[in-house]
Protein backbone atom coordinates (compact mmCIF):
# COMPACT_ATOMS: atom_id res chain seq x y z
CA UNK A 1 0.00 0.00 0.00
CA UNK A 2 1.19 3.46 -0.97
CA UNK A 3 2.20 5.49 2.49
CA UNK A 4 0.48 8.84 2.64
CA UNK A 5 3.05 11.76 3.44
CA UNK A 6 2.25 14.80 5.13
CA UNK A 7 5.30 17.32 3.18
CA UNK A 8 5.59 19.90 5.32
CA UNK A 9 7.05 23.57 4.36
CA UNK A 10 10.98 22.79 4.31
CA UNK A 11 10.38 20.55 1.29
CA UNK A 12 8.43 23.14 -0.69
CA UNK A 13 11.11 23.52 -3.41
CA UNK A 14 11.74 19.97 -3.94
CA UNK A 15 9.80 17.25 -5.56
CA UNK A 16 8.98 14.88 -3.19
CA UNK A 17 5.37 14.93 -3.81
CA UNK A 18 6.02 13.83 -7.54
CA UNK A 19 8.89 11.71 -8.09
CA UNK A 20 9.04 8.47 -5.75
CA UNK A 21 11.40 8.28 -3.29
CA UNK A 22 12.40 5.52 -0.50
CA UNK A 23 12.72 5.63 3.15
CA UNK A 24 16.34 4.47 4.05
CA UNK A 25 17.84 4.62 7.50
CA UNK A 26 21.55 6.09 7.62
CA UNK A 27 23.62 5.59 10.59
CA UNK A 28 24.08 8.39 12.97
CA UNK A 29 27.63 9.65 11.74
CA UNK A 30 26.42 10.43 8.41
CA UNK A 31 23.03 12.76 9.03
CA UNK A 32 23.62 16.43 8.43
CA UNK A 33 21.78 19.37 8.66
CA UNK A 34 19.44 19.85 5.64
CA UNK A 35 18.73 16.42 5.16
CA UNK A 36 15.19 15.24 4.91
CA UNK A 37 13.61 12.89 7.14
CA UNK A 38 10.47 10.99 7.70
CA UNK A 39 9.27 10.50 10.75
CA UNK A 40 6.45 8.59 12.02
CA UNK A 41 4.14 11.33 14.63
CA UNK A 42 4.09 9.18 18.61
CA UNK A 43 2.96 10.19 21.82
CA UNK A 44 0.25 11.79 22.94
CA UNK A 45 -1.16 13.98 20.97
CA UNK A 46 -1.41 18.45 22.07
CA UNK A 47 -2.11 21.27 20.25
CA UNK A 48 1.72 21.48 18.89
CA UNK A 49 0.73 18.10 16.66
CA UNK A 50 0.23 19.96 13.57
CA UNK A 51 2.52 20.16 10.56
CA UNK A 52 2.56 23.19 8.38
CA UNK A 53 2.93 21.81 5.07
CA UNK A 54 4.07 22.70 1.45
CA UNK A 55 1.36 25.04 0.65
CA UNK A 56 1.38 26.62 3.87
CA UNK A 57 -1.67 25.62 5.21
CA UNK A 58 -1.92 23.75 8.72
CA UNK A 59 -2.70 20.54 9.13
CA UNK A 60 -3.33 18.31 12.38
CA UNK A 61 -1.31 15.34 12.87
CA UNK A 62 -2.57 11.76 14.98
CA UNK A 63 -0.14 9.31 16.40
CA UNK A 64 0.91 6.87 13.05
CA UNK A 65 0.67 9.70 10.33
CA UNK A 66 4.15 10.50 8.19
CA UNK A 67 5.62 13.75 8.14
CA UNK A 68 8.78 14.73 5.67
CA UNK A 69 11.23 17.33 7.31
CA UNK A 70 14.33 18.30 7.72
CA UNK A 71 17.11 18.16 10.21
CA UNK A 72 18.30 21.41 11.74
CA UNK A 73 18.62 23.58 14.97
CA UNK A 74 16.43 25.93 16.65
CA UNK A 75 17.37 28.61 19.42
CA UNK A 76 14.64 30.59 20.60
CA UNK A 77 14.41 32.67 23.43
CA UNK A 78 10.20 32.38 24.22
CA UNK A 79 9.79 29.13 22.93
CA UNK A 80 13.08 26.36 22.32
CA UNK A 81 16.08 25.38 21.70
CA UNK A 82 16.94 22.02 19.90
CA UNK A 83 19.36 20.46 17.39
CA UNK A 84 19.62 16.88 15.81
CA UNK A 85 22.61 16.71 16.64
CA UNK A 86 21.38 15.96 20.77
CA UNK A 87 19.56 12.89 18.72
CA UNK A 88 20.43 9.99 21.19
CA UNK A 89 20.43 5.92 20.38
CA UNK A 90 16.94 5.63 19.83
CA UNK A 91 16.45 8.38 16.80
CA UNK A 92 13.70 9.95 18.32
CA UNK A 93 12.73 12.67 17.19
CA UNK A 94 11.05 16.49 18.12
CA UNK A 95 9.27 18.89 15.76
CA UNK A 96 10.66 21.84 16.49
CA UNK A 97 8.98 23.92 14.56
CA UNK A 98 5.54 22.90 13.02
CA UNK A 99 7.18 23.53 9.51
CA UNK A 100 9.28 20.60 10.01
CA UNK A 101 12.39 21.67 11.53
CA UNK A 102 13.61 18.40 13.10
CA UNK A 103 15.81 17.67 16.37
CA UNK A 104 15.71 16.93 19.51
CA UNK A 105 14.82 19.45 22.09
CA UNK A 106 17.23 20.38 25.04
CA UNK A 107 15.26 23.39 26.50
CA UNK A 108 11.43 24.08 26.51
CA UNK A 109 9.46 26.47 27.40
CA UNK A 110 7.66 26.05 30.49
CA UNK A 111 4.38 27.68 28.90
CA UNK A 112 4.76 24.76 26.36
CA UNK A 113 3.57 20.93 26.36
CA UNK A 114 5.44 18.92 24.44
CA UNK A 115 6.60 18.96 21.39
CA UNK A 116 5.59 16.46 18.67
CA UNK A 117 7.56 13.53 19.40
CA UNK A 118 8.47 11.17 16.01
CA UNK A 119 9.66 7.89 15.55
CA UNK A 120 13.21 8.46 13.08
CA UNK A 121 11.99 5.85 9.98
CA UNK A 122 14.78 7.38 7.58
CA UNK A 123 16.29 9.20 5.45
CA UNK A 124 14.76 10.51 1.76
CA UNK A 125 16.91 8.38 -0.63
CA UNK A 126 17.15 7.91 -4.64
CA UNK A 127 19.58 5.43 -5.95
CA UNK A 128 20.86 4.39 -2.63
CA UNK A 129 21.69 8.57 -2.04
CA UNK A 130 20.15 10.48 0.85
CA UNK A 131 18.57 13.93 -0.15
CA UNK A 132 18.66 17.17 1.21
CA UNK A 133 17.13 20.68 0.65
CA UNK A 134 20.53 22.11 -0.79
CA UNK A 135 19.88 19.11 -3.77
CA UNK A 136 16.69 21.23 -4.88
CA UNK A 137 18.36 24.84 -4.62
CA UNK A 138 18.07 26.53 -7.80
CA UNK A 139 20.57 28.62 -8.50
CA UNK A 140 20.86 32.34 -9.26
CA UNK A 141 23.64 34.54 -11.27
CA UNK A 142 25.32 36.59 -8.84
CA UNK A 143 23.76 39.88 -8.69
CA UNK A 144 24.37 43.13 -6.67
CA UNK A 145 21.46 44.37 -4.75
CA UNK A 146 20.66 47.87 -5.54
CA UNK A 147 17.31 49.24 -4.37
CA UNK A 148 16.36 51.03 -0.79
CA UNK A 149 15.80 48.40 1.76
CA UNK A 150 13.56 48.73 4.54
CA UNK A 151 14.57 46.99 7.04
CA UNK A 152 12.83 44.84 10.43
CA UNK A 153 14.09 43.76 13.34
CA UNK A 154 13.11 42.77 16.33
CA UNK A 155 14.70 42.37 20.41
CA UNK A 156 13.28 38.85 20.33
CA UNK A 157 11.09 36.42 18.30
CA UNK A 158 6.72 37.30 18.38
CA UNK A 159 7.71 41.04 19.06
CA UNK A 160 5.46 41.87 15.36
CA UNK A 161 8.11 42.27 12.48
CA UNK A 162 5.70 40.30 10.43
CA UNK A 163 2.56 42.07 11.65
CA UNK A 164 4.56 45.53 10.77
CA UNK A 165 6.07 44.41 7.88
CA UNK A 166 2.62 43.24 6.77
CA UNK A 167 1.28 47.09 7.36
CA UNK A 168 4.71 48.74 5.45
CA UNK A 169 4.15 46.26 2.49
CA UNK A 170 0.79 47.64 1.93
CA UNK A 171 1.46 51.17 2.66
CA UNK A 172 4.30 50.70 0.04
CA UNK A 173 1.69 48.83 -2.86
CA UNK A 174 -0.41 51.47 -2.47
CA UNK A 175 1.91 54.10 -3.23
CA UNK A 176 2.01 52.51 -6.07
CA UNK A 177 5.74 50.82 -5.35
CA UNK A 178 6.70 47.14 -6.49
CA UNK A 179 7.94 45.75 -3.57
CA UNK A 180 9.76 42.33 -2.77
CA UNK A 181 9.45 40.97 0.67
CA UNK A 182 12.16 38.78 2.51
CA UNK A 183 12.35 36.42 5.79
CA UNK A 184 16.30 36.52 5.99
CA UNK A 185 17.18 34.84 9.37
CA UNK A 186 15.09 32.67 11.52
CA UNK A 187 13.74 29.32 11.86
CA UNK A 188 11.35 27.90 9.50
CA UNK A 189 7.97 28.85 8.86
CA UNK A 190 6.37 29.78 5.30
CA UNK A 191 3.53 31.59 6.82
CA UNK A 192 4.78 34.42 7.45
CA UNK A 193 6.23 35.30 3.83
CA UNK A 194 2.73 34.19 2.88
CA UNK A 195 1.84 37.10 5.35
CA UNK A 196 4.14 39.59 3.05
CA UNK A 197 2.84 37.82 -0.06
CA UNK A 198 -0.55 38.52 0.81
CA UNK A 199 0.24 41.91 1.65
CA UNK A 200 1.25 42.77 -1.88
CA UNK A 201 4.37 41.51 -2.48
CA UNK A 202 5.30 41.00 -5.94
CA UNK A 203 7.76 37.92 -4.39
CA UNK A 204 8.71 36.77 -1.70
CA UNK A 205 12.07 34.70 -0.40
CA UNK A 206 13.27 33.13 2.84
CA UNK A 207 16.43 31.47 3.55
CA UNK A 208 14.61 28.33 2.78
CA UNK A 209 14.84 29.62 -1.19
CA UNK A 210 18.47 28.71 -0.26
CA UNK A 211 18.64 25.39 1.13
CA UNK A 212 18.49 26.22 4.91
CA UNK A 213 15.95 24.78 7.69
CA UNK A 214 16.93 27.84 10.08
CA UNK A 215 19.66 30.29 9.72
CA UNK A 216 21.33 28.97 13.59
CA UNK A 217 24.59 27.76 11.77
CA UNK A 218 28.09 28.99 10.83
CA UNK A 219 28.32 32.26 9.67
CA UNK A 220 30.08 31.02 6.15
CA UNK A 221 27.09 28.76 5.04
CA UNK A 222 24.87 31.63 6.23
CA UNK A 223 26.58 34.48 3.89
CA UNK A 224 26.88 31.97 0.61
CA UNK A 225 22.81 31.48 1.85
CA UNK A 226 22.26 35.04 2.14
CA UNK A 227 24.20 36.24 -1.13
CA UNK A 228 22.11 33.91 -2.81
CA UNK A 229 18.94 35.14 -1.53
CA UNK A 230 20.31 38.76 -2.72
CA UNK A 231 21.10 37.61 -6.02
CA UNK A 232 17.53 36.09 -6.74
CA UNK A 233 16.19 39.23 -5.05
CA UNK A 234 17.71 41.75 -7.09
CA UNK A 235 16.95 39.60 -10.11
CA UNK A 236 13.19 40.86 -9.33
CA UNK A 237 14.05 44.05 -10.62
CA UNK A 238 11.80 45.74 -7.82
CA UNK A 239 11.57 49.41 -6.09
CA UNK A 240 12.12 48.36 -2.59
CA UNK A 241 12.55 45.61 -0.43
CA UNK A 242 11.03 45.09 2.80
CA UNK A 243 13.75 42.71 4.55
CA UNK A 244 12.65 40.72 8.25
CA UNK A 245 15.84 39.68 10.53
CA UNK A 246 13.76 36.71 12.41
CA UNK A 247 14.35 36.82 16.32
CA UNK A 248 16.50 39.52 17.40
CA UNK A 249 20.03 40.27 15.91
CA UNK A 250 21.99 39.53 19.23
CA UNK A 251 20.38 36.19 19.12
CA UNK A 252 22.63 33.11 17.04
CA UNK A 253 20.50 33.43 13.97
CA UNK A 254 23.03 35.38 12.35
CA UNK A 255 20.73 38.44 11.80
CA UNK A 256 23.78 41.09 12.51
CA UNK A 257 25.04 39.60 9.24
CA UNK A 258 22.08 40.98 7.50
CA UNK A 259 22.24 44.19 9.21
CA UNK A 260 25.78 44.45 8.39
CA UNK A 261 25.02 43.27 4.64
CA UNK A 262 22.50 45.59 4.35
CA UNK A 263 23.77 48.61 5.48
CA UNK A 264 24.01 50.79 2.99
CA UNK A 265 21.16 50.02 1.49
CA UNK A 266 19.06 50.52 4.25
CA UNK A 267 16.67 53.79 4.45
CA UNK A 268 14.44 53.13 7.26
CA UNK A 269 15.04 50.74 10.14
CA UNK A 270 12.09 49.41 11.73
CA UNK A 271 12.66 48.14 15.81
CA UNK A 272 9.72 45.55 16.80
CA UNK A 273 9.78 45.36 20.71
CA UNK A 274 8.17 44.14 23.04
CA UNK A 275 8.44 46.63 26.14
CA UNK A 276 9.90 49.77 26.49
CA UNK A 277 12.87 48.78 28.16
CA UNK A 278 13.93 45.69 25.59
CA UNK A 279 14.33 49.02 23.09
CA UNK A 280 17.11 50.38 25.64
CA UNK A 281 18.49 47.16 26.08
CA UNK A 282 18.80 46.87 22.26
CA UNK A 283 20.11 50.69 21.78
CA UNK A 284 23.08 49.38 24.68
CA UNK A 285 23.61 46.47 23.00
CA UNK A 286 24.55 48.04 19.30
CA UNK A 287 25.02 51.46 20.61
CA UNK A 288 25.63 53.95 17.17
CA UNK A 289 25.92 50.56 14.95
CA UNK A 290 21.98 50.22 15.00
CA UNK A 291 20.09 53.07 14.85
CA UNK A 292 15.82 52.63 14.84
CA UNK A 293 13.96 55.08 12.87
CA UNK A 294 10.60 53.53 14.51
CA UNK A 295 9.89 51.47 17.13
CA UNK A 296 6.35 49.32 17.05
CA UNK A 297 5.36 46.10 18.20
CA UNK A 298 4.23 45.61 21.82
CA UNK A 299 5.81 48.64 23.35
CA UNK A 300 4.07 51.34 21.03
CA UNK A 301 0.85 49.31 21.85
CA UNK A 302 -0.64 52.75 24.07
CA UNK A 303 0.07 56.51 25.00
CA UNK A 304 1.74 55.12 28.06
CA UNK A 305 4.40 53.08 26.23
CA UNK A 306 5.26 55.11 23.02
CA UNK A 307 6.13 57.87 25.79
CA UNK A 308 8.10 55.53 28.25
CA UNK A 309 10.01 54.54 24.55
CA UNK A 310 10.90 58.40 23.96
CA UNK A 311 11.65 58.51 27.46
CA UNK A 312 14.22 55.86 28.13
CA UNK A 313 15.69 55.51 24.38
CA UNK A 314 14.49 59.41 22.42
CA UNK A 315 12.94 56.83 19.61
CA UNK A 316 9.91 57.36 18.03
CA UNK A 317 7.30 54.91 18.72
CA UNK A 318 3.57 54.31 16.44
CA UNK A 319 1.08 51.32 16.67
CA UNK A 320 1.46 50.32 13.07
CA UNK A 321 -2.05 48.20 14.18
CA UNK A 322 -3.77 51.58 14.94
CA UNK A 323 -5.27 52.64 11.51
CA UNK A 324 -5.19 56.20 13.14
CA UNK A 325 -1.14 56.49 12.49
CA UNK A 326 -1.43 55.88 8.89
CA UNK A 327 -0.52 59.11 7.55
CA UNK A 328 2.45 59.49 9.87
CA UNK A 329 3.79 55.77 8.51
CA UNK A 330 3.27 57.34 5.05
CA UNK A 331 5.15 59.87 5.60
CA UNK A 332 7.52 58.64 6.51
CA UNK A 333 8.14 56.34 4.57
CA UNK A 334 8.34 59.12 1.73
CA UNK A 335 10.94 61.00 3.57
CA UNK A 336 12.61 57.65 3.74
CA UNK A 337 12.72 56.87 0.22
CA UNK A 338 12.71 60.46 -0.69
CA UNK A 339 9.41 60.18 -2.80
CA UNK A 340 7.64 63.51 -3.09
Amino acid sequence: MKSHYFFSTVTRNSDLWTVPFKTMKWDRSDWDTGDFVVGRAIGKRNRLYECETKTGRMADMVRGDLIVGALGKRSATLEGVGDWRATSGDCELDALTSAGLFGRATSISPMLPDLMRMEYLGHVTREDKKLGMMDFVIPATPRRLEIPVILLIGTSMSAGKTSAGQVIIRVLNYMGLNVVGAKLTGAARYRDILKFRDAGAAAVFDFVDAGLPSTVCPEATFKEALELLLSKIAACNADVLVAEAGASPLEPYNGAIVVDYLGDLTRFTVLCASDPYAVLGVQIAYGDHLKADLVTGPAANTTAATRLVRQLSGHRALSLLDRRTYPELVALLKEALQLS
